[in-house]
């Protein structure tokens, strides 16, 4: 690899700016691609322009207008043979007073619109030209990712000369027989410099041959660095378990309910896991309500029997915590400690929690991200339950799984009540084994889903003071276009008073992020008690959250939210025998495809096909969260467009890895120079 900085014209300025975009060395240049293409081949006369168009023009700079005072903005006036237009800049970047000096000719690319001067062009590309500079006709313009400062004409130069220089350079690591007949170099020249000619519909698409060669390939890699993270796990020692002959029993003999098949299925494929020599890996998925926490507990039995200690870790500490009580209630008649511990606990309470982890004397300890702290040590880690995945990262995922003692390893189970579509589980999960519960606990009752323009507000309100009145329980979620949870927290508060002074014959209770957290436990309890008749809230009740009794959910501004997240919200109810409702409140007007998404919702209860349609349309973020999409942190593919092509490249990263292991490591340290240390770690 050759450093940006023996490039013509890359100084130490344009390196810095060049690594803001982790434009490092001429490799790095080579895979920086295009994010859109302009065709820039016919010079268009100022008396044919439209408004809202992109143009290429030629013209002469007829005067230059710098205003007085401290506002830095410079007006040029240019002209041809039938007309002019005003070029606007409000950034003036280096050399651009020399380009508009009166007199000369400038090739202008820009959109049209109307301003103070007639037409104006803000912030026009621009170049001098002699009269006759030859147009670019062979080829579209490519446009990059940039970053302030740096011009695409710059950049555009700068890839030019990397390709010219170096993509000679690059090795071809796919072996030929998975390339599809598409040279890398060949790929590299058509995706930065296509022809006239080439099909942008496909381009624009990311479906053009030439793009999905470098799209496999990185598909590949990540496909690679999966397989070796999950090879170098199973190298390593854990403590096996035997079957729970007495703990699992004697907790499902309490339990007023039966496991499902579903659950029992499950549970025995985590059971043979446990019993073998090395760690656990396996992701238990199922949609809202299908009883992942009984499953989680059954597995806990299995290391509590053997005398090991079981972690549990949620990301919210509402989550947390009625894990918590779950877990106290179904273990401590069995003779089993289990310890509570979060973020939030100071002082003597922390101190007497982490002694109890230390000593072993609490055999179950349950809690938030503070269980990963590297000031808590456990005695005899043995399993670790994870749930919602999503909300955590690889880091994080692995800070738990190195606190094992004795050189072993604890087992690993992570669950989530997202589902997660079999494409998108094999690049953010393909490390883990999957188990699914596809099937729901007897008695449930199918959830109703309206939608409702937040103009008729007032209506819902009072149809659900006044089913409140009749003994039903209702969560009302506040959510505001601006996400923040600050500003969620006040539409909650705002929420809460306005209903506490229309209805003061009702018993309302108010819970978001920003309360102390025995603050939100005491609401919680309440409303789980029927002591509460509605609840006002934000998203933190958006997992896990089991109050039997509520029968009603009303989302505000339901629009701004992905599909998936409605889709837990509205799990909040249905939990009972009676039937439920939800009621998605809408700002008007909706768009095409905001109408989509929730009539969506209206159809379909089923967390799979919802959670397929919620990749379709908002891709991978919305299902995994930022955390896990970060560890996937794709540059070229994208799941929701690409899933067709993850079975081969599965296969592929495969025979690599066997046949080609060197080829397999560059590749990996092409696309992904950071991922390796997951493999070690």
């Amino acid at each position: 690899m050759t450093s940006v900085h023996h490039l013509q014209g890359v100084g130490a300025a344009a390196a810095s700016l060049l690594e803001k975009l982790h434009l490092f060395n001429t490799d790095d240049l080579l895979f920086h691609l295009p994010r859109d293409y302009e065709d820039r081949s016919t010079v268009i006369a100022m008396n044919q322009l439209m408004v809202g168009r992109t143009y290429l023009l030629e013209g002469w700079v007829k005067s230059v207008d710098f205003p007085p005072g401290k506002r830095k903005s410079v007006a040029a006036l240019v002209q041809d043979d039938f007309g002019k237009v005003t070029l606007r800049f409000y950034y003036l970047y280096k050399g651009l007073t020399d380009k508009l000096t009166p007199g000369n000719r400038l090739r202008i690319f820009g959109e049209v619109r109307v301003g103070a001067r007639g037409l104006e062009l803000y912030h026009p590309e621009i170049q001098v030209i002699r009269e006759h500079t030859p147009l670019p006709k062979t080829q579209l313009t490519a446009i990059y990712p940039s970053t302030e400062g740096l011009t695409q004409t710059k950049l555009r130069d700068y890839i030019k000369q990397a390709l010219a220089q170096f993509s000679d350079q690059l090795p071809e690591l796919l072996p030929e027989k998975f390339t599809n007949g598409y040279a890398l170099k060949e790929a590299l020249h058509y995706i930065h410099e296509p022809p006239l000619n080439a099909n942008m519909q496909q381009l624009a698409q990311g479906s053009h041959p030439a793009q999905q060669r470098l799209i496999f390939e990185e598909l590949v890699a990540h496909q690679i660095s999966l397989l070796t993270r999950r090879a170098y796990i199973r190298q390593i020692a854990a403590p096996p378990f035997a079957y729970s002959q007495v703990l699992a029993k004697a907790l499902l003999a309490q339990l007023p309910f039966h496991m499902t098949q579903a659950q029992k299925r499950v549970s025995h494929e985590i059971a043979k896991d446990l019993q073998r020599p090395e760690p656990m890996l396996r992701l238990v998925q199922g949609d809202v309500g299908a009883g992942k926490t009984l499953v989680a507990a059954v597995a806990a039995c299995h290391a509590l029997e053997a005398a090991w200690q079981v972690a549990l870790m949620a990301p919210t500490e509402i989550l947390a915590e009625q894990h918590y009580l779950n877990f106290k209630r179904w273990f401590e008649p069995l003779n089993i400690q289990v310890a509570w511990l979060s973020g939030k606990q100071k002082g003597k309470a922390r101190a007497q929690a982490e002694q109890l982890i230390q000593t072993g004397q609490a055999q179950l300890v349950v809690g938030t991200h503070a269980l990963f702290q590297d000031n808590v040590e456990f005695a005899k880690l043995g399993l670790v339950i994870i749930d919602e995945q999503h909300r955590f990262g690889v880091d994080q995922r692995l800070a738990l799984r190195n606190k094992g003692v004795d050189h072993l390893t604890p087992h690993q189970l992570v669950m989530t009540a997202t589902p997660i579509p079999r494409t998108l589980a094999m690049s953010a999960y393909g490390d883990l084994d999957t188990s699914v519960i596809d099937e729901l606990p007897p008695g449930r009752t199918p959830i109703q889903t309206v939608t409702i323009p937040l103009d008729r507000r007032e209506e819902v309100l009072n149809r659900i003071a006044n089913n409140c009145k009749d003994g039903k329980q209702a969560y009302w979620v506040c959510t505001l276009v601006e996400q923040s949870e600050t500003l969620d927290a006040q539409a909650a508060q705002a929420t809460y008073e306005e209903i506490l002074s229309r209805f003061p014959e009702l018993k309302v209770g108010l819970v978001h992020g920003k309360m102390k957290a025995d603050e939100k436990q005491a609401v919680m309890a309440a409303f789980k008690a029927n002591e509460l008749q509605l609840l006002i809230a934000t998203t933190v009740i958006e997992v896990g959250v089991d109050v039997p009794n509520a029968s009603i959910m009303v989302i505000e501004n339901a629009e701004r939210l992905g599909l998936s997240q409605l889709h837990q919200l509205r799990g909040r109810v249905g939990r009972g025998a009676q039937a439920s409702f939800c009621v998605l409140l809408y700002k008007h007007p909706l768009s095409q495809n905001g109408q989509e998404r929730l009539s969506i919702l209206r159809e379909s209860n089923d967390g799979f096909v919802i959670a397929e349609k919620d990749l379709e349309l908002r891709g991978p973020g919305e299902l995994l969260g930022t955390k896990q999409t970060g560890d996937m942190n794709f540059r070229v593919a994208k799941l929701e467009r690409d899933d067709h092509l993850l079975t081969q490249a599965h296969y592929v990263a495969g025979q690599m890895l066997s046949d080609y292991p060197e080829q397999a490591d560059a590749l990996l340290r092409r696309w992904l120079p950071e991922a390796p240390r997951y493999a070690y770690v």
